[in-house]
């Protein structure tokens, strides 16, 4: 059985590991060939294009980057047809995947879409471009299935593959001593600073985070670092000397109080670690002007939109400042409001559908064959 699947993002790279081990687990014979990271790349998965060379992020940047864009796409789908797989696997990463989904419709190759894009936040009418071109979709999150069945199109809730992650994480990790010890930290309690994965929302983010670092003392703050970006990029921007850990962000919030996290799937990983959190956004004028025009959900962060109210404080644009941060994030280290957001994740966990998303997701597609 040969299976071809286009990961994005470094999440779709995580979710595309954990759905391919579950797939060897049912079929030990497939082949797997794709897009994704390392994660992929180490359940088998022969990457001839990483994630890292695709991370364009917001409007304006996106037309900045066209002709590679579109080179990338090209590229792809002979890529796909040289393959010639069984399967084609789209996670998430829709303005790319739902060009693919039409192209693979043409050929007469099934696509299996897991993780929907949020159709249900901005550009609905994709809906119908997915009705006619995705031959199997697969959501994660509890609210997707009503909004496509507005459409008349059935799609599969298998639940969010992110707890599994987390659970497997969890059942291996070293002690908060001996983390500390490794990167030469304090005993003081952590405060985690995740300002993303791209070098543009890094820029942008980071240094908003740490300028509250010297009203809290009586915390230490670390960086969740990504593997992507260079350490002088980090130390550019990093003038308070606030420790920088790469690639071990599960472990940082296994230990810390609170976390200022930019907005993304990093806000259900840190509500899923039980950390409060102040969720952070801002972008460019053009590109929030842009997003306020067409985007139609109350939330930004998963947290709230899959709870449907506010759990966690969402700062966005000219809200997001030294001082508000500040306040907000003494707001959430402070009773009532740190037990209140603690109470309302047990209920985000029970929405979420429970563990074993990535061997359901695997049995649902393979029945289809």
């Amino acid at each position: 059985m040969k299976f071809y699947i286009i990961a994005g993002e470094a999440s779709g790279d995580l979710h595309g590991s954990n759905l391919i081990k579950a797939l060897k687990n049912q079929r030990p014979d497939s082949e797997f060939r794709g897009w994704g990271g390392d994660l992929m790349k180490k359940q088998g998965t022969k990457i001839v294009k990483h994630y890292k060379e695709l991370a364009f992020m917001g409007f304006v940047e996106v037309i900045a980057n066209l002709p590679t864009i579109l080179k990338n796409i090209t590229f792809c789908k002979e890529d796909i047809l040289k393959f010639q797989p069984n399967v084609l696997i789209l996670i998430d990463y829709p303005g790319f995947n739902l060009r693919i989904a039409k192209f693979a419709h043409k050929n007469n190759i099934k696509a299996h879409y897991y993780i929907s894009p949020q159709l249900w936040a901005w550009k609905e009418s994709r809906v119908h471009q997915i009705k006619r071109t995705v031959h199997k979709m697969y959501v994660i999150l509890p609210f997707e299935k009503d909004f496509y069945k507005k459409y008349d199109f059935h799609v599969e809730f298998v639940g969010h593959p992110l707890l599994d992650a987390i659970e497997d994480f969890q059942s291996h990790k070293e002690s908060q001593e001996v983390f500390k010890e490794k990167h030469n930290l304090s005993e003081k309690p952590i405060i985690a600073l995740l300002p993303g994965s791209r070098k543009q929302e890094i820029k942008t983010m980071l240094p908003i985070m740490l300028s509250v670092t010297n009203s809290f003392p009586d915390f230490q703050f670390v960086i969740a670092g990504v593997s992507t970006i260079d350490n002088d990029f980090y130390d550019a921007i990093n003038k308070h000397a606030v420790p920088v850990i790469r690639e071990n962000t599960y472990r940082l919030l296994s230990y810390c109080k609170a976390a200022l996290v930019t907005s993304g799937t990093a806000t259900l990983e840190t509500a899923l670690f039980n950390v409060p959190q102040v969720v952070c956004y801002k972008g460019s004028f053009v590109s929030y002007f842009i997003a306020r025009v067409l985007i139609k959900v109350k939330y930004i962060s998963l947290v709230n939109l899959i709870a449907n109210r506010e759990i966690v404080k969402e700062l966005i644009q000219k809200e997001l400042n030294a001082k508000t941060l500040k306040n907000e994030l003494n707001t959430i280290l402070s009773e009532p409001t740190n037990s209140r957001i603690k109470a309302e994740y047990v209920t985000l966990r029970q929405l979420l559908g429970g563990k074993g998303a990535s061997e359901r997701m695997a049995i649902a597609l393979l029945k289809t064959l």
